[in-house]
């Protein structure tokens, strides 16, 4: 679908909001187009293309006449070990992703390039933090003035976004997750966000190529208790609550419209569980653009299957019918840090209480307010005006 001038490339900074990072997606190379087709077919491709490559080896080694044993010995012991090695190499730890400087490679400036990645701060909250904002916007040249009427918490005038404990919510997450993919694997994100780690869905460690990737990063498995561990030990962690399901969810999906962005919360409340048991503030980051880098077939089978197996099982396709993505301007608004409510004094703070349960129930309201707040404040300036936010 073609995109409009404002949802690709706007010429300043969207209304009510402070610029954090822009790369100009205007400066886009050749190289930059092939880097970006190439590793997209070895990456996202490689659910694809890897199981072909085994099966191809495999019945070339079935192929070898069974009298040349040392041949077959040799050729099978060779496919084994490169099967090994790739799913449980030394290769495959935070520390040899830090060696290689994964973050700094210059395939990703050219994807930031390819998706003209731009981060910008909702104004929002406290006195301190409009004002703060205000100044900042004055000396980019913009007349922002917003505020935020739903203040989340005092705690938010001394909150260091890049560096204080938090649980980072990237929504949607899309056909692939590139949203939360490039706010943690490039520097630009670091920049914006800090650093963070990952909770990635435990089927990943099942698509080759990618779970090297992914291990390079100190993800975190999404199951609760590895969560709860990760927390505990103090760590900032992202993650796209609306996990797998979210992407069979929106258009072409029957009784959806084309004008309908989705998002899977109402249901979704264990990340704010853990928020409230850890007493860590949950920011709310919404990614215009990412629903459109791949278009999906859609088969309500397969929807219940994924569910089921809590795998992935998604037709999906980009430029050409291949797995390279349509290239879309990636918008990631971050609005304000939502912190746990106080607790009403006398009440028991137990996991199974009601209080714990009140305070769950407020702050995903409050999440969920916030979210849309940012959709509905920004799509006008990225070219959406005319789409409509589902909290499902």
């Amino acid at each position: 679908m073609p995109q409009t001038p404002s949802s690709l490339y706007p010429p300043t900074i969207p209304p009510k909001s402070n610029g954090l990072v822009r790369v100009p997606g205007s400066s886009l190379t050749s190289t930059d187009k092939f880097l970006v087709a190439a590793s997209s077919l070895t990456i996202v491709g490689a659910v694809a293309w890897v199981p072909l490559f085994y099966a191809w080896a495999y019945k070339k080694w079935k192929a070898i006449p069974k009298h040349f044993t040392k041949k077959r010995a040799l050729y099978g012991a060779l496919l084994m070990s490169i099967a090994g090695l790739a799913i449980t190499g030394p290769h495959r730890s935070k520390r040899f992703g830090e060696y290689l400087g994964v973050r700094k490679w210059k395939l990703w400036k050219s994807w930031l390039r390819f998706i003209a990645f731009e981060v910008v701060q909702s104004v929002g909250g406290n006195d301190a933090t409009n004002q703060m904002m205000s100044e900042e916007n004055s000396n980019s040249g913009s007349n922002s003035s917003y505020i935020n009427e739903n203040v989340v918490s005092a705690s938010s005038e001394t909150f260091d976004m890049k560096n204080d404990q938090a649980i980072l919510a990237v929504i949607p997450h899309g056909i692939f997750p590139f949203a939360l993919a490039f706010a943690t694997l490039s520097e630009e994100g670091e920049r914006a966000f800090g650093k963070f780690r990952p909770v990635v869905a435990t089927a990943t460690k099942l698509v080759p190529i990618l779970n090297t990737l992914i291990s390079w990063l100190h993800p975190v498995d999404a199951s609760k208790s590895n969560v709860d561990l990760a927390l505990s030990q103090g760590a900032r962690i992202g993650m796209s609550p609306g996990g797998i399901a979210e992407m069979f969810e929106g258009f072409p999906k029957p009784m959806t419209h084309p004008d309908d962005e989705c998002a899977i919360l109402n249901s979704r409340k264990g990340f704010i569980r853990m928020a409230v048991k850890h007493n860590v503030p949950v920011v709310p980051i919404y990614c215009f653009g990412s629903t459109k880098m791949f278009k999906r077939l859609q088969f309500s089978f397969l929807e219940y299957l994924s569910k089921m197996l809590r795998v992935s099982i998604c037709l999906f396709f980009g430029r050409c019918g291949l797995p390279i993505p349509f290239r879309q301007r990636l918008l990631y608004v971050m609005g304000e840090p939502i912190f746990p409510p106080a607790i009403t004094e006398g009440n028991s703070t137990s996991e199974s209480s009601e209080e714990f349960s009140r305070r769950v129930n407020e702050m995903h309201k409050l999440f969920c307010d916030e979210l849309v707040r940012l959709f509905d404040q920004h799509k006008d300036s990225y070219g959406w005006g005319r789409k409509t936010m589902r909290l499902l």
